[in-house]
């Protein structure tokens, strides 16, 4: 269930009479009351398996890349892939990107003897994304010789995480307890681990955006 099937399901509950229990199924991980969502970790493992790769190419041939993926309007993607990938900078729609701070971050790097950097990007970066912010850097004294890499549409195929499958199994499960509780109106996310029954006026009710501490912990580590 992504937000716009949970605001449906919500709608439809108003003249349906029978029960409404749905499980989160987005790669945004952006739905309240749930740790993950189903698909977030396979979308993350893609995304952080194509930036290991362009890594290689960054590094051989000394030079920056900007990879963009896919969130139009949660950075959560962007964020986790930055972390786990070891990337310098993330731009994500949660913060404003300082495109100042950028380039005295990527002179910084560049001063300590660092001949590549990689930038993720979310899609729906309000300044723009990879595109915007290659141009940026580019007029702006940028120390690295840039590439873009959009991945698009690929973080939405392939074969599933084992987190992946034990989270929509555990789930489906619990899915099944609700309705033979006769519960209605509700999404099944997950709490520490363990299954948890939420409103889905609560689960869909605003923005869920990605906490401070990663962004201000992947700024830490690209200057470590």
């Amino acid at each position: 269930m992504a937000r716009g099937l949970g605001t449906g399901a919500l709608a439809l509950g108003r003249y349906y009479d029978g029960q409404i229990v749905g499980c989160p199924g987005t790669i945004d991980n952006d739905l309240h009351g749930t740790d993950y969502t189903i698909g977030f970790s396979t979308a993350v493992n893609t995304a952080v398996e194509a930036i290991d790769r362009i890594r290689d190419t960054a590094e051989s041939h000394e030079r920056m890349f900007l990879v963009e993926v896919m969130g139009r309007h949660s950075g959560y993607i962007a964020a986790f892939s930055a972390l786990a990938s070891g990337a310098e900078v993330v731009a994500v729609p949660e913060t404003r990107t300082d495109f100042a701070k950028i380039v005295h971050l990527l002179k910084r790097l560049k001063s300590r003897g660092r001949s590549s950097a990689m930038i993720i990007v979310a899609e729906g970066d309000e300044a723009g994304g990879a595109v915007a912010l290659d141009a940026y850097l580019k007029q702006h004294d940028c120390p690295f010789s840039s590439r873009i890499v959009i991945l698009g549409h690929l973080q939405r195929g392939g074969n599933p995480t084992p987190e992946d499958r034990w989270h929509a199994t555990m789930m489906g499960a619990e899915a099944v307890n609700a309705i033979n509780d006769g519960a209605t109106g509700i999404m099944i996310g997950t709490n520490s681990d363990h299954p948890c029954r939420v409103p889905l006026a609560e689960a869909i009710d605003g923005h869920r955006a990605v906490p401070e501490h990663l962004i201000k912990m992947l700024e830490q580590i690209a200057l470590d």
